[in-house]
């Protein structure tokens, strides 16, 4: 089998294809998450707390020069090491959340199964019950 049949085969298998989905729609999710958190999320979270705003908290590593104003972006264009743990909240709070709705939808499917499971098969057809008490007495002669 050559490089590139056996490489088609590969990429076309019914796993593969769905794991490229996945990675696809969870790229655009995590856009989503990170939309909500930074745009919605934190705006009411600064707003109830007195106008916290958590991604521009940071640690300088070294000293500001002057006239840099004391932002994350100024700071970091300035070229001053800095430990953005605002950031680091802003970061953990979109995977809390992204998890959170995550397990929400694991949790759904799982109820589905369950459900679908737990159904009882349909009875069949009366066709078939005639069918199989012929067989059965066929059987028994």
């Amino acid at each position: 089998m050559s490089f590139t049949s056996e490489f088609r085969e590969f990429a076309v298998r019914g796993s593969v294809v769905d794991l490229a989905v996945g990675v696809i729609v969870g790229g655009a999710f995590g856009k989503i998450v990170d939309s909500l958190v930074n745009d919605i999320v934190m705006p009411l979270v600064g707003k109830f707390t007195g106008g916290l705003e958590f991604s521009n908290y940071f640690l300088p590593l070294a000293r500001i020069p002057e006239g840099v104003p004391h932002t994350l972006e100024a700071v970091k264009k300035a070229g001053v090491p800095v430990v953005a743990w605002g950031n680091f909240v802003n970061v953990a709070l979109n995977f809390v959340i992204l998890a959170f709705i995550v397990f929400l939808m694991v949790r759904a499917i799982n109820r589905l199964r369950r459900q679908h499971e737990a159904a009882p098969p349909p009875a069949p057809p009366e066709q078939v019950l005639l069918l199989r008490e012929i067989r059965d007495t066929l059987r028994a002669k």
